[in-house]
């Protein structure tokens, strides 16, 4: 006879590998439970106990996913007398492949935990009965009934709200975060398993647990019994769930644990069993972004019901009429009368949202979803809805949120479809962290925080006098991406010209705008990606800006697009660079002149004024220093007291001198010593082997072959200054490369080892490479686009070094775990690069890149 261990294993692997292909998640999670709940009471036997077993969390709600936690309370009146029963009863659940996780509770835990822990609290309303004593069972659930007095119940609501708050600043607070956890990020489970807590402790009732169904099922069931919700909007809901649902279920099955991070590799795999191969993982995945939203707007809307009834209600006598359609009481509009709405007055609606710093009650806002859900083409007048969405524009704040929930239930959409078009659009494997509608949505409320900075921005934001333009220019920046992401500036320009044509804008006002989304990307790629200090840049970027004011306008809409990326894509370093492209661009449009002869003002140097720096150095060695580097970023780029340190170096006449600094949240390592061809590979490889982050290098050469290499680095795994007791390990280390006695090759390969429990963490994109070569006046620059790896910039300036490549400069841009890296170069003559040698350079480069990956 089957003993109950390999009954259990026998029916869960049954389980397992039927469901492991199919999508009824619910039908999965329900059958499971049951599983369980069969195999415990099989356990149990007939032995009578004086306390109650019942199942809590997921299992209670039937909604068990294949690795979540078999949660068991065990109640009892007094646990004095029991222990030993309730050890053994959890020990033969376990020695048969039962790996329940128990609590043991008594009747004094319920004040106890009702102020101490609501996390604790809450899994008390949700339990099921499973064996024992059914009647301490039922005096157990009175009594958490019966402690919930009026106040309680208000200050239970409000902590669960919060709850909301806390649960989103961890997770995610969009219900469009690319990698989101399926369970805690907004638009999640817990967002509707949050809402039945507050249906219970709002109804002091629990949620019927007889039906053999599932908790939402049963839910839902008394939502749409209780007209909270529509018949259509109980099934979108539910859909909605059970589509998250199969989700985390699939993640288990598929890692074999418990997960709920949805990232990049796991869509991918879940996606084809719901039919989407890779190239259309993009479809997928809005379908789960719609799900995903629509919990979080009915989360939402339950969120404000809850607060209005905890807030006491202002008499209809203080509200504020509006127009013949809305009125204003306190901060809720609501709409007078039942009429019908056309698009022309729901965007009145959000113009007084906005201006008021308003929202919605529930009806009209139930009523704009239902209005949005129910039409795919929905009709509007031109003139009148283009004028409301020009007001909203034009608003003195709030423009960013009213965008935002515009956009969240549907009238965005509606109003632009192209704009449509980019809800739940993302681009698999590269770094931004939100949906392109959500990216937008962010920029635009990033841009508008500006207003209470004192900051250069700030001040910038503050005296522009287009914003309604730069509004524009962020809103349809990304607009041609569904399109094509290779280009979708150049379409997106055509398609704010078409759209702000229909939308009664002037020719100057859409020549403005397009001239924003055709060069949202110069001003980053430039400052992030080129010499600064070179010429040719400023004089290829100015050359594209026709007035102060487009500069403005551009680079606030670059600083709002990068921001709005992931939060650690705006760093101080980008900033600064940002920044320095502005301040010498617009020097050069205020007194119309060419980059050189900006450089050239700025970098006459008085010997004295950096020999005071030091009692060592005389004017004459200064003179002969900066005559020596034929190269006028280098005034710029150092300051007179760095400067006098270098000449206080290099008179030393020692091998190597190594400078350390703090500098603007990053750590700046400066290197002299004499010039040889794999110098800087082996400073990357030092660097790299102590675990340093290089984000930027700058190599200036003296004319008898002294460097002086700067960088920018942070801690690889910290990413912030690195600690100076790890100052002189990396000395010593550079030394014994310069000098050949430093295994480097081996020491680089070494790290694969020392890091791979935490290499595919950090480094999970698995991008395109791409090698391309760029005109230059003096040098050739090659750009590198590749995903990041540990030692990637050894590998590949190594590589550089045996092509006979020379490296004059280099900016290395690190896009989350992609690396955007530019090299100034020149070949073995020490001239520019033959086209002729591209392919074999480009080939060899992406080979050596190949290895690492």
């Amino acid at each position: 006879m089957i003993n109950i261990k390999e009954k259990f294993f026998t029916k869960q692997e049954e389980l397992f590998s039927k469901h492991g292909k199919q999508i009824d998640s619910l039908n999965f999670s329900k059958e499971y439970s049951f599983l369980i709940e069969e195999i415990i009471r099989e356990i149990a036997g007939q032995n009578k106990y004086n306390f109650v077993v019942a199942s809590s969390g997921s299992f209670s709600r039937r909604e068990l996913s294949p690795y979540s936690d078999i949660d068991l309370i065990f109640i009892a009146e007094s646990v004095s007398g029991n222990e030993k029963k309730i050890a053994d009863l959890v020990k033969t659940f376990w020695d048969n492949g039962l790996e329940v996780s128990h609590t043991v509770r008594n009747f004094t835990d319920i004040p106890k935990y009702l102020f101490d822990d609501l996390h604790t609290f809450t899994q008390f309303f949700e339990t099921r009965y499973l064996l024992g004593l059914e009647k301490i069972y039922n005096k157990w659930n009175e009594a958490l009934l019966k402690i919930i007095t009026d106040d309680i119940r208000i200050d239970l609501i409000k902590r669960v709200i919060d709850e909301f708050s806390e649960r989103y600043k961890k997770h995610g607070d969009s219900p469009k975060v690319l990698e989101p956890n399926v369970k805690l990020s907004a638009g999640g489970l817990r967002d509707l398993q949050a809402v039945e807590w507050m249906h219970i402790f709002r109804n002091k009732a629990l949620l019927n647990k007889q039906e053999e169904t599932t908790q939402i099922e049963a839910f839902i069931k008394i939502l749409r019994e209780q007209s909270t919700v529509s018949s259509e909007e109980a099934m979108r809901l539910l859909g909605s769930y059970k589509l998250l649902l199969t989700v985390r279920n699939l993640l288990h099955l598929n890692s074999k644990q418990r997960t709920d991070r949805f990232e990049f590799s796991d869509q991918i795999r879940i996606a084809k069993i719901f039919g989407f191969d890779e190239e259309h993982l993009a479809d997928f995945m809005k379908i789960y972004f719609r799900a995903a939203i629509a919990i979080n707007r009915f989360s939402k809307t339950m969120i404000k019901q809850y607060n209005d009834e905890i807030l006491a209600t202002l008499p209809d006598s203080l509200a504020i009429v509006l127009d013949d359609d809305f009125e204003l009481k306190g901060k809720i509009i609501s709409q007078r009368n039942n009429s019908e709405l056309t698009l022309s007055d729901i965007l009145r609606a959000y113009y007084y949202r906005g201006l008021y710093t308003a929202r919605f009650d529930k009806t009209l806002r139930s009523y704009i979803i239902e209005k949005m859900e129910g039409s795919d083409d929905f009709s509007w007048h031109e003139g009148e809805s283009s004028v409301f969405f020009r007001e909203i524009l034009k608003l003195p704040k709030n423009v960013g949120a009213t965008l935002a929930s515009m956009n969240e239930l549907g009238v965005l959409g509606a109003l632009i479809p192209e704009f449509k078009d980019l809800n739940g659009f993302l681009q698999h494997g590269v770094y931004h962290c939100y949906t392109a509608d959500e990216h937008t949505i962010v920029a635009i409320q990033n841009i508008e925080n500006l207003a209470n900075q004192s900051s250069q921005l700030g001040r910038i934001f503050y005296r522009a006098s287009e914003k309604e333009m730069l509004f524009l220019g962020l809103m349809f920046h990304d607009i041609a991406k569904p399109i094509n992401i290779s280009g979708h500036e150049i379409i997106g320009a055509e398609m704010a010209s078409s759209i702000m044509n229909k939308l009664g804008y002037s020719e100057t006002e859409i020549d403005l705008v397009s001239f924003l989304v055709k060069n949202h990307l110069v001003m980053e790629q430039t400052a992030f990606r080129r010499n600064l200090n070179d010429p040719e840049t400023l004089n290829n970027f100015s050359s594209l800006i026709n007035s102060i004011e487009d500069l403005e306008l551009l680079y606030l809409l670059t600083y709002a697009d990068l921001s709005a990326v992931n939060p650690a894509v705006w760093t101080n370093w980008k900033s600064e660079l940002l920044s320095e492209l502005y301040r010498k661009t617009r020097a050069m449009l205020e007194d119309k002149i060419s980059g050189e002869e900006l450089l050239h003002s700025s970098t006459y140097i008085i010997p004295k004024e950096i020999s005071k720096h030091s009692k060592k150095i005389s004017d004459a060695h200064v003179k002969d220093h900066i005559e020596s580097i034929d190269d006028v970023a280098y005034s710029h780029n150092f300051s007179p007291e760095e400067i006098a340190i270098h000449v206080e170096e290099i008179n030393k006449g020692n091998s190597l001198s190594v400078v350390f600094k703090e500098l603007n949240g990053f750590t700046n390592i400066t290197v002299i010593t004499k010039d040889f061809p794999s110098l800087l590979s082996k400073i990357c490889g030092v660097l790299a082997i102590n675990d340093v982050n290089i984000h930027d290098a700058k190599i200036f050469t003296r004319k008898e072959g002294i460097v002086i290499d700067t960088f920018n680095v942070t801690d690889f795994r910290t990413q912030i200054k690195i600690d100076e007791e790890r100052f002189k390990i990396i000395e010593i280390d550079l030394d014994r490369a310069v000098n050949g006695i430093l295994p480097l090759g081996k020491e680089v390969a070494s790290l694969k080892s020392k890091w791979w429990r935490i290499e595919s963490k950090i480094f999970k994109k698995t991008g395109q490479i791409k090698v391309a070569f760029e005109h230059h006046e003096k040098y050739t620059i090659i750009d590198v686009h590749s995903p990041d790896r540990l030692g990637f910039l050894y590998h590949v300036t190594t590589k550089m070094n045996e092509l006979g490549l020379n490296i004059y400069f280099a900016k290395i841009a690190t896009q989350g775990d992609l690396i955007v890296d530019a090299f100034y170069v020149l070949g073995r003559n020490n001239k520019k690069i033959s086209p002729n040698d591209y392919e074999f350079i480009k080939s060899e480069l992406t080979e050596a890149i190949i290895k690492i990956l």
